[in-house]
């Protein structure tokens, strides 16, 4: 199927409109439209290779919280689901979001169901939204599913921008650190240099360090610039490997500090899904495989893949969940009580909810215990840097003065 821009006319109203469309030619395009209601005035066939295209094909995750929020508000309104589509897709501004919108409603009216039509676009919509979709549509919920679709994916993406913002402020200080270093180092360190050279003396030890160090990255800074950059071509290109994949989930869950919050976010993510899944009226054994896959973390999701055999065995889900390794303790002593009370899925969203309570309070608690260290850090090193140049002026001046 290719991809044709168009501009159109509304047969009714008259109103002159612009988007995409998928087919199989210009042709069909054409044909596409005038089904629609539009009286086609140019179908062009867009540049998937070009940089440009596929910039515009670029879906953000706020572009699909709108169009989530905005098409179950619709649907829950009860306006028909073509309509719906239709007019988010007009609404929406993002382009890639509105392609894809234009995609989908091409599919829905040529007689496909809402999570066939959506499942064409893997890239965009993952294992989690297509069931919700799946489940919503088989029970008449689709306009709840979608609604705990966009409140889930807002809650993930708030959790996430919190521990990325984290660690914004200690990037920020080292490279001021860095920049500060480099000043003394390029301006400062060879007038101390030249100064110590006309008067005759020996330069102090701290100063020499300060000094060789600048003349190695002076006459070596291309070589630098070399191992910096296969080191870190290196590093990204072993990173998309399977093994690079893995070794850096490990790093997230082991790191020092971090890895509590990245356990904690796991499993409040483990646990929102389930109760997604469950709420919806999705089969245990299901609810639970696409929760595992919603973890996003292969070490993680290897480790929770243990239950599954154990539920295959009609074991209950709080035993399956006990004793795994990066299972936190309440989630499954929450299942228990679900287990017992019959609301599995409320007691899983309970237990989720406590833990992005922690989430957000740790996130709150380092962030404020960073700023202090890392300026005792920052004033520590140039602090080295300023007694490696300033004290030995102050040296000379005085034995000048002497």
């Amino acid at each position: 199927m290719k991809r044709f821009n168009y501009k159109a006319k509304d047969r009714e109203t008259g109103k002159v409109v612009k988007g995409s469309i998928q087919a199989e030619n210009e042709q069909t395009a054409g044909k596409l439209l005038v089904e629609q209601g539009y009286i086609p005035d140019s179908v062009v066939e867009e540049g998937e290779n070009s940089i440009f295209a596929k910039s515009q094909k670029r879906v953000t995750t706020k572009d699909r919280i709108m169009f989530t929020r905005q098409l179950a508000t619709l649907i829950g309104a009860g306006l028909p689901l073509s309509a719906s589509l239709r007019t988010v897709a007009e609404q929406t501004e993002s382009k890639g979001m509105k392609g894809i919108a234009e995609e989908i409603i091409t599919s829905v009216e040529s007689g496909k169901s809402l999570y066939e039509a959506f499942s064409a676009h893997p890239e965009v919509f993952n294992g989690v939204y297509l069931a919700l979709i799946q489940a919503g549509e088989t029970s008449g919920t689709l306009d709840l599913a979608l609604k705990r679709l966009a409140d889930q994916e807002e809650k993930d993406a708030a959790m996430m921008s919190k521990i990325k913002g984290a660690l914004v402020y200690p990037a920020i200080i080292l490279v001021v650190v860095i920049a500060v270093l480099i000043f003394m180092m390029v301006a400062v360190v060879p007038q101390v240099e030249n100064l110590y050279n006309d008067m005759g003396k020996e330069l102090p030890g701290l100063t020499k360090f300060l000094v060789d160090m600048t003349h190695f990255f002076g006459d070596f800074w291309w070589l630098i610039l070399i191992v910096i950059g296969a080191a870190g071509g290196g590093i990204y290109s072993f990173l998309k490997t399977p093994a690079g994949h893995r070794t850096m989930d490990t790093f997230k869950i082991k790191v020092p500090i971090f890895g509590g919050l990245f356990r904690k976010l796991y499993v409040s993510r483990f646990a929102r899904t389930a109760e997604m899944m469950l709420a919806t009226g999705v089969p245990m054994l299901d609810s639970i495989t696409i929760a595992i896959e919603a973890v996003n973390n292969t070490v993680v999701e290897a480790e929770y893949s243990k239950s599954l055999e154990a539920i295959k065995s009609g074991k209950g889900l709080s035993e399956a969940l006990t004793g795994l390794e990066y299972m936190l303790p309440l989630v499954p002593q929450m299942a228990g009580i679900g287990e017992e009370s019959g609301k599995i899925d409320e007691m899983l969203g309970k237990a989720a909810q406590v833990y992005e309570n922690e989430l957000d309070n740790q996130i709150n608690n380092i962030s404020t215990m960073i700023e202090p260290v890392l300026m005792v850090v920052m004033a520590g090193v140039i602090g080295i840097v300023i007694g490696g140049t300033l004290l030995p002026i102050y040296s000379l001046v005085n034995s000048v003065s002497a």
